[in-house]
């Protein structure tokens, strides 16, 4: 009889609710794949070893190469063309041994047999504009790519080279040993793309009513490609979509341009006094004084009396940077140049704008303003900025990023006008592109492998910072706005995206050329997955430590997602494989919702389930031990029991056991819950998520609780939950603030509410 009451109590002491969550697995056949979505990742995750550790650090053997470049480059504004000649100098800290360099020719994917254009499907366009059939159809393709006049040791021998496409690689006389260096030389030109009509990452753009063009230069010298110990050397072919993968290094660049070109660029300008006039050195030394508003070193009349000129001389502007991995530079006699400080740690950074008179008066107002905050939030989320300076420039059509310098769009009208959309706009452009000063630049992902690494993390960052700004400078709002319009991170921005056809989704964790949705698989989803993670999941406090503490790890070195994922479970004790999992490597998509609420009473009498399960274990129902009883509302026993005078709120059995095993005063600190109910949680979605749920009662309070994702451990489906309450539970919400991209809220409510169709909604607002 022993026996018999421990097995009774011990399948009484589990629930109706907790059965049908906790039902016995079926028996694992030969060949089965565990798809708990708990599963750790370690088949996803490449193993640690002494280059990275299984905590997200570098490895005790972690090394990465070291390339220099000096640099002679000459534009020729009359021509579009630019020239130069560098010496690379590279660093091999590797342990192996190296027979041939790769060299990165990006401008090829200009070239007039690029293959780029080959690649891209969709047949024939039923409507176009002029310029796009013009370009398709009746142009030939623009020649912009590389022209290697030469390419030497130091001594100027030849050195053997092949160039396949976007890829060049050098032969070296003899392997390239661990600890070693080589330098070597290259000779080039290429013609300048017009980016505003052929589009491009860099190039420039002509200016008819002055005869003028403002250049934005970039990928425009041969770069070294990385080699390291995840992918050897990482000599992906560029398309043109996927960006870069670089190794840091030192660059001494003198650029020759037109005498009367404004000029900046990546590094510190070392002949200042050479090219300054004294009235542009005595404005710069007030703007490295002035902290709440820019300084102008160029005005707009001096710019617009540049515009005239057309200097026949040239200047050469001298520029040095430590531990960058790429350079780029803006020139134009158009440009108006304004500065001001911003305090970072114990330093100050210059905030920079170079723009044309056609962004005025949008970019002297906010431009080097938006630098500013930008440099501040970032390094509040990270760690202080480490350069002198950052750039804004201002470029039809463009948002890009290099170290310390960046160009962006954002232009009135000829009049002078804009819009909120033109202002805003701008604003979150140049938030974003300076913020790439963090990510990629100091945070030296793999672009070309790995896009949301950088551009995900840098639109998760660029939300808060655009936060921020709206709280700094109330003024950029407009009538009505209470906080700034973000267009990405709060969840319910993916829900379009999430909730679309499946078979034009692809994972975060794919090639960036391999996306359907390139915007929104790259930043708005990974940003929104963050933003959850540090908002609704881990909490602010554990997210922001673990975040900073990858950046800092990983400054000046090149992270996998390995690492960063590593990383923030690490240093918060939050197992997020989960979450990684559904997030990053699934098209899943979240939907959760209330399925069934059934209200339970205490009963003074034995239920019809006890008396069942009594049966089926052979027991008299006079052998069972004190039970406390719960009946459901609105079933047959419940109304049975009324009908027969049968109290269906006490339970005498608890009053003694209470009694007996509680003081008075123990008593007195006991709940007193009268309704009981059991609610079931669905989940036809298949990202496994919190449940946050909001109970409203019929006193009009309400209480929201976080059930954590690891409820949806033993099932996938649904779960139950017991709630008890000393008042009337009357509606239950899940996800009531929308915090976790549910793509469907019709089965969120329960009672449920009905749901206006779009064609109510119109009529509605019609009337």
């Amino acid at each position: 009889m022993k026996k018999l009451k421990y097995l009774f109590l011990s399948a009484v002491f589990v629930s109706v609710g907790t059965m049908a969550q906790e039902q016995p697995q079926p028996e694992r056949k030969p060949g089965h794949i565990n798809n708990n979505k708990f599963k750790q990742l370690y088949d996803e995750f490449a193993t640690p070893n002494m280059y990275r550790t299984a905590s997200g650090a570098p490895g005790s053997a972690y090394y990465q190469q070291q390339a220099d470049y000096k640099m002679d480059i000459t534009l020729d504004d009359k021509d579009a063309k630019i020239s130069g000649f560098e010496t690379i100098t590279y660093s091999n800290n590797s342990p192996d041994v190296l027979k041939y360099l790769w060299v990165q020719l990006d401008q090829n994917m200009r070239a007039k047999d690029s293959k780029t254009p080959l690649i891209q499907g969709g047949g024939v366009t039923p409507a176009q504009q002029p310029a796009q059939f013009v370009s398709s159809y009746m142009q030939e393709p623009f020649d912009g790519g590389f022209n290697i006049m030469a390419v030497t040791d130091t001594s100027g021998k030849p050195l053997a080279h092949t160039i396949n496409r976007t890829m060049m690689r050098v032969e070296l006389p003899q392997p390239l040993k661990p600890g070693d260096k080589y330098s070597f030389s290259i000779k080039w030109w290429y013609n300048i793309n017009d980016h505003v009509n052929g589009r491009g990452r860099s190039g420039y753009e002509y200016f008819p009513e002055d005869g003028n063009r403002a250049y934005v230069i970039a990928q425009f010298y041969p770069r070294m490609a990385v080699y390291n110990d995840v992918e050897g050397w990482q000599n992906s072919q560029f398309w043109g979509r996927d960006e870069f993968a670089l190794p840091f290094g030192n660059f001494e660049v003198n650029i020759t341009v037109p005498a009367d070109h404004i000029l900046d660029g990546t590094g510190k300008l070392t002949n200042r006094k050479e090219i300054f006039s004294k009235e542009m050195m005595k404005r710069y030394e007030k703007a490295k004084k002035s902290y709440d508003k820019p300084v102008v070193i160029v005005t707009q009349e001096e710019a617009e009396a540049a515009e005239k000129s057309f200097s026949k001389d040239t200047k050469t502007w001298k520029m040095y940077a430590e531990n960058v991995r790429d350079f780029g530079f803006a020139t134009s006699r158009k440009f108006i140049w304004d500065m001001m400080a911003v305090k970072i740690g114990n330093k100050d950074v210059m905030a920079v704008s170079l723009y044309p008179k056609e962004g005025n008066p949008l970019w002297e107002e906010w431009s080097t303003k938006a630098v500013a905050g930008t440099l501040t939030s970032y390094s509040r989320m990270t760690f202080d900025y480490p350069y002198h300076k950052a750039i804004s420039v201002h470029a039809k059509n463009q948002g890009m990023e290099y170290p310390m310098i960046c160009w962006n769009y954002g232009r009135p009208e000829k009049d002078g006008t804009y819009s909120d959309r033109v202002k805003f706009g701008m604003v979150s452009v140049i938030i974003h592109e300076v913020g790439h000063n963090f990510f990629p630049m100091i945070v030296n992902s793999d672009e070309r492998q790995w896009t949301w690494m950088d551009e995900g993390l840098n639109t998760f960052l660029q939300y808060i910072a655009e936060q921020d700004f709206g709280k700094a400078h109330p003024d950029v709002l407009s009538a009505g706005q209470t906080a700034y319009p973000s267009r990405r991170g709060p969840a319910p921005k993916i829900i379009p995206y999430m909730s679309g056809d499946q078979d034009h989704i692809a994972p975060i964790m794919t090639k960036g050329l391999n996306t359907y949705n390139f915007g929104a698989n790259a930043y708005g989803k990974p940003a929104t997955a963050l933003n959850i993670l540090r908002e609704t999941v881990m909490g602010e406090e554990l997210f922001d430590y673990a975040f900073k503490e990858y950046t800092h790890r990983w400054m000046f070195k090149h992270p996998t997602p390995e690492d960063f994922f590593r990383t923030m479970e690490d240093a918060s004790a939050f197992d997020l494989d989960w979450y990684w999992r559904g997030w990053f490597y699934t098209t899943d998509y979240v939907d959760m919702g209330v399925k069934e609420v059934k209200k339970y009473y205490v009963s003074s009498e034995i239920n019809q389930y006890t008396k069942d399960l009594a049966k089926q274990y052979g027991m008299k129902v006079s052998d069972l031990p004190p039970l406390v009883y719960m009946v459901e509302e609105g079933t047959e026993e419940y109304n049975e029991k009324l009908k027969n005078g049968n109290a269906v709120e006490n339970s005498p059995t608890l009053k003694e056991y209470m009694m007996d095993n509680f003081t008075e005063e123990e008593r007195k600190t006991l709940k007193e819950p009268k309704y009981f109910y059991n609610v079931t949680f669905e989940k036809p979605g298949g990202l496994v998520m919190p449940i946050i749920v909001e109970y409203k009662y019929a006193d009009g309070t309400s209480k929201t609780e976080t059930y954590p994702a690891q409820i949806w451990r033993l099932n996938d489906k649904e779960v139950s939950k017991s709630v008890a309450s000393d008042k009337e539970i009357v509606a239950i919400t899940v996800d009531p603030n929308m915090e976790t991209a549910d793509i469907d809220t019709s089965n969120n409510s329960w009672p449920k509410q009905v749901q206006q169709s779009e064609f109510d909604k119109f009529k509605e607002q019609s009337n």
